[in-house]
């Protein structure tokens, strides 16, 4: 399974509990199944029922392996609703353990082969599920986009928002179908989308695996409450969900919490309008967002350099019966720089 024996070089002064910490995630590594379930980690999340499909293994059995692993720092656990996703640990891929040890693999190894084929099925087993959910609910999507400026305008001023930034981590709130996180992600080594919908969840892997995004995840975590420490996001994105939330401000605070000195936060939302029925159809609390209102509360939480831009749809778009077209806004805020903070990058919240 091993092509070589690799050295693990952490520099000649490594503090006592680092030492034991790299000796603890050895030892919990050098057991074969241990071993390959990192490996396949490596390329995505899964639950312990992927795991007992593409492994051939108990699930007792590997809840004790994946156990010792969270145990170790390997790998870190994920609720989502009655499941847990397991993926390697963001402490793990910063210190690059994980990394030397699957770097020492043989990649045309027998018994990994195998376990990478089984993998691919699990993954088209999960993307013709997603794709089920999505031509099953494609129509209110559908209308939602009839209602405004082209997605595509939209989309290349969120790409100009950012542009010539490139951030150790993006965070997506309310990701839903992670289109943010495929669009962005030449901006980013690595993004997490969170969202409460595990439909919408699965569906978003399939896409963003689609698309070639490995450095991005989607996790279920509540906006309101992220499962991040403060100061870690170099940008923080809110793409059309702040209208579906009856205290957007509680949100915004959220996002500033965990935003980086002289990060970026961007909120994408609806202008204010009149169309009534979107309460009742798609459950939107607020029917869009004044400017002023929104840049008191973004310099409220603290942010400052706040700018905006509004896409008013142009005559012709979208050809419909319509009553009103609605315009998106786009709100642009960075956080203060501040050279004291020490937030360390990447680190889940302990709550």
């Amino acid at each position: 399974m091993f092509t070589q024996v690799g050295s693990i070089y952490c520099g000649d002064a490594m503090p006592l509990e680092s030492a034991q910490s790299l000796v603890t995630a050895l030892k919990a590594a050098a057991e074969p199944t241990r071993l390959r379930i990192l490996a396949l980690l490596r390329s995505g999340p899964l639950t312990v029922k992927d795991l007992t499909r593409i492994l051939g293994q108990s699930q007792p059995r590997l809840s004790r392996h994946l156990k010792l692993l969270n145990e170790a720092g390997l790998i870190d656990r994920a609720p989502e609703g009655s499941w847990v996703y397991f993926h390697l640990a963001d402490r793990a891929a910063r210190d690059g353990v994980a990394a030397r040890l699957l770097g020492c693999l043989d990649p045309v190894d027998a018994v990994l082969t195998r376990d990478r084929q089984r993998f691919d099925g699990v993954k088209r087993d999960r993307e013709a599920t997603a794709q089920a959910y999505f031509a099953n609910h494609a129509a209110d999507w559908d209308k939602i986009r009839s209602l405004h400026v082209d997605e595509r305008d939209v989309e290349a001023a969120i790409v100009a928002a950012v542009s010539n930034r490139k951030v150790e981590l993006l965070v997506d709130l309310g990701t839903g179908t992670g289109r943010v996180l495929e669009l962005l992600a030449a901006t980013y080594e690595r993004g997490i989308g969170f969202d409460l919908s595990p439909a919408m969840l699965s569906y978003a892997r399939s896409k963003l695996d689609r698309a070639g995004v490995p450095q991005a995840q989607v996790r279920q975590g509540d906006i309101l409450d992220v499962p991040l420490v403060d100061g870690t996001a170099g940008i923080v994105v809110m793409h059309q969900i702040l209208h579906f939330l009856p205290d957007p401000q509680r949100a915004l605070q959220e996002a500033v919490r965990i935003l980086a000195p002289g990060g970026i936060l961007l909120v994408i939302d609806f202008a204010p309008h009149g169309l009534e029925f979107v309460r009742d159809a798609y459950a939107h609390e607020r029917l869009g967002f004044a400017d002023v209102q929104m840049r008191q509360w973004l310099e409220d939480c603290g942010l400052g350099r706040v700018s905006s831009t509004h896409l008013a749809p142009r005559a012709g778009d979208h050809p419909d019966t319509t009553p009103e077209k609605l315009t998106v806004s786009l709100w642009h805020a960075t956080a203060a720089v501040d050279a004291t903070a020490k937030a360390e990058p990447m680190l889940e919240r302990v709550s």
